[in-house]
């Protein structure tokens, strides 16, 4: 009976496969016209390709209740489609009129329909990210409504309904508005290149890299979940499709390797998360930034070079102090069969594949960074010379004999790659059109002048506290939500309380509010990638969050490091840049050696913990002191405390040192 039910499902499946990827060839056709010609309104272009992007989002969710006979929620499923799908029509063929003509009125029946798509956006931010998501989406629509009914600063003259529905819909500035123009302009085509990337193999490629790494260092295993998450991360800008995409590989072999479920998936937690931070993409985030502050990309890439690299360098530190710690194995075997990729290739099959991604990568690179086109250009041309060389190499593999599959396996990995891409691209577009929406609706009513208002009143006009309040308030504004959007929400309404209630540089406020918005994946209780990687780890969620947090603990200072010492994002490479570039680095690897050091200077117990909380205390100054003297004096004192505890770790006394030293120069 139940091989009859998979059997009556299996055809309906298959159809909405075939379905989703001829949709996916329209949406990117459309993206690539958009693209090459820009012969139509960026708005008009985003209520296509959003419009497409919900038709396919929640044509994917109905697989599930197809699989699973669940008619109630076919049915809801089929209304939001029919919803959105009427609304992109009658607004794409009514453009002009409603733009141009009638901004900010409406007929009866475009309230209606207004109000139907504004129904079943919630019922997607529903499905895709939760209710507590929805509650903040629809806390801020309570919010535009009742406001004359609120009390002191938070009051406001109040939005009618009918004019709440005109800025979400007809007058294209909510859900379709400008933050979601810059997406579907110029973020869309990089999760195309992310697709293609994963349709031609590249998470295979980058696993094997990480897995070749591993073999020579003895924390090797957990240091290839940190390479291969930070590499794809800063692609796919999604914490959690990051996490479950490369945990999945990388947690079972770390546990196999002999660490612990909870250590396992608080490493990946972490390496997810930070892939967010790393250049040249910065999961999508750095495009929105050099967009809303006004500058070049390669600025907003420049500028997030060195806190990228000290938190790498850290969380390679903590990873391997955990290794050790736990006396993890070395040589695990990597195969196919436990790493679940494929067989492990010769070398020079391993060559011609790395450059066949490697081409366009560097055909990226030249155009954002040396000729400095557009993104939405360089994009464009990055996926053109993937799908080439994704075609073209297969060809080349099998005539020089390293594949024995088709020549033109190249042609269904693109549609898969596209395929995929398209997919990523739907839950982000769906997020991104709720955050522009919600957001527009804020602005009308002041809330980023009232907020500003209300951080200096709260904290007393003392900085320290304000930025201690902006991060909780980052956190839980950005749970849950991919990079772009957890972004814009947080720099659309909280930056310009910072700037303007403190007179903060533009830059350094936004990365500050970047930052703070991507750790709402590991702190607790949201933790949303934490909570991924304990379902894949099969441990406790607490100490899996605490596990991540303990390897990450320079990224919660990183923030107040960019407001104190601006010096780090902002200006050239100048000496005092490098010097105090240099002092983050040491006082990120002295919070993770106070955090994470395994061995033990003294008998007591409570000595080593009080130890371990100078370090991180010197740390924590030597990342973010405002004083350069400080943070020099705290550095001295963490270097003679760290050969202090070594010495004392290896039985040998001070007086020995210097002949120590000597035979080691």
């Amino acid at each position: 009976m139940a091989e009859n039910r998979s059997a009556s499902s299996f055809m309906p499946t298959v159809a909405v496969e075939k379905l989703l990827t001829v949709l996916s060839l329209v949406l990117w056709g459309l993206a690539i016209y958009y693209a090459f010609t820009q012969r139509m309104p960026r708005a008009l272009y985003t209520v296509g390709l959003f419009g497409l992007a919900f038709g396919m989002y929640v044509i994917e969710q109905s697989i599930d209740s197809i699989e699973d006979r669940d008619y109630l929620d076919l049915y809801l499923l089929g209304i939001v489609l029919l919803s959105t799908s009427t609304t992109t029509v009658y607004l794409i063929l009514n453009f002009e009129e409603l733009l141009f003509q009638r901004t900010g009125t409406a007929f009866h029946h475009e309230y209606v329909l207004a109000l139907l798509f504004t129904f079943s956006m919630f019922y997607l931010i529903y499905r895709a990210f939760g209710m507590a998501f929805l509650a903040v989406i629809g806390g801020g629509a309570l919010y535009a409504w009742l406001g004359a009914s609120l009390p002191g600063i938070i009051s406001h003259g109040g939005l009618s309904l009918t004019r709440i529905l005109v800025v979400f819909v007809t007058d294209f500035d909510g859900f379709f508005g400008s933050i979601s123009g810059i997406v579907a302009a110029w973020v869309a085509l990089f999760l195309l290149y992310a697709g293609l990337l994963n349709g031609y193999g590249a998470f295979d490629y980058v696993m094997r890299i990480a897995f070749r790494v591993s073999e020579y260092v003895r924390s090797g295993i957990a240091q290839s979940a940190v390479v291969a998450s930070l590499a794809i991360g800063s692609i796919n800008g999604a914490q959690v499709a990051n996490a479950a995409m490369t945990g999945s590989v990388t947690i079972p072999l770390m546990k196999k390797a002999g660490l612990k479920p909870s250590t396992a998936g608080g490493i990946e937690a972490v390496a997810s998360s930070g892939g967010q931070i790393m250049p040249p993409v910065m999961g999508a985030a750095a495009f929105i930034m050099a967009s809303i502050l006004g500058i070049t990309y390669i600025e907003v890439v420049v500028a997030g070079i060195v806190p990228a690299l000290v938190f790498y360098i850290s969380v390679a530190i903590a990873v391997h102090y955990t290794a050790l710690n736990q006396n993890i194995s070395s040589g695990v075997d990597t195969s196919s069969a436990d790493a679940g990729i494929e067989e492990r290739k010769s070398a020079p099959a391993f060559a011609l594949e790395t450059v066949k991604l490697l081409i366009p990568f560097a055909i990226l690179i030249y155009m954002l960074g040396i000729a400095q086109w557009t993104v939405m250009t360089s994009a464009l041309y990055t996926s053109i010379a993937m799908v080439c060389t994704g075609i073209v190499f297969p060809v080349f593999e099998r005539l020089l004999g390293f594949s024995d599959e088709s020549y033109l396996v190249g042609i269904p990995q693109t549609l898969e790659g596209m395929r995929y891409g398209a997919l990523m691209f739907a839950p982000i577009a769906v997020i991104v059109a709720a955050i522009n929406g919600i957001v527009d609706i804020l602005v009308t009513t002041g809330v980023p002048g009232k907020l500003a208002l209300a951080l200096i009143e709260l904290s007393g006009g003392v900085l320290i506290f304000a930025l201690l309040l902006a991060m909780l308030i980052c956190i839980i504004l950005g749970m849950g939500m991919p990079t772009v959007a957890a972004y814009t929400i947080v720099a659309l309404l909280v930056a310009p309380a910072l700037i303007e209630g403190f007179g903060l540089a533009r830059l350094t406020v936004h990365f500050f509010v970047f930052y703070a918005a991507i750790l709402s994946g590991i702190t607790p209780p949201i933790a949303i990638a934490v909570v991924v990687t304990t379902g894949i780890a099969q441990s406790n969620f607490w100490r899996t969050a605490i596990e991540s947090v303990k390897i990450a603990a320079p990224l919660f200072i990183l923030p107040f490091t960019f407001i104190y010492n601006p010096e780090i994002i902002t200006g050239g490479f100048t000496a005092t840049k490098i010097l105090s570039s240099v002092l983050l680095l040491v006082g990120a690897a002295a919070m993770v050696h106070g955090l994470n050091y395994h061995r033990q200077a003294v008998s007591l117990r409570a000595a080593n913990y009080g130890i371990r909380f100078v370090f991180v205390v010197l740390g924590v100054v030597i990342m973010s002191a405002p004083n350069e003297y400080l943070r020099f004096g705290s550095f001295v004192v963490a270097a003679v405390l760290f050969t202090w505890q070594v010495m004392a770790v290896r039985g040998m006394a001070l007086s020995t040192l210097p002949s120590v030293v000597a035979r080691r120069l």
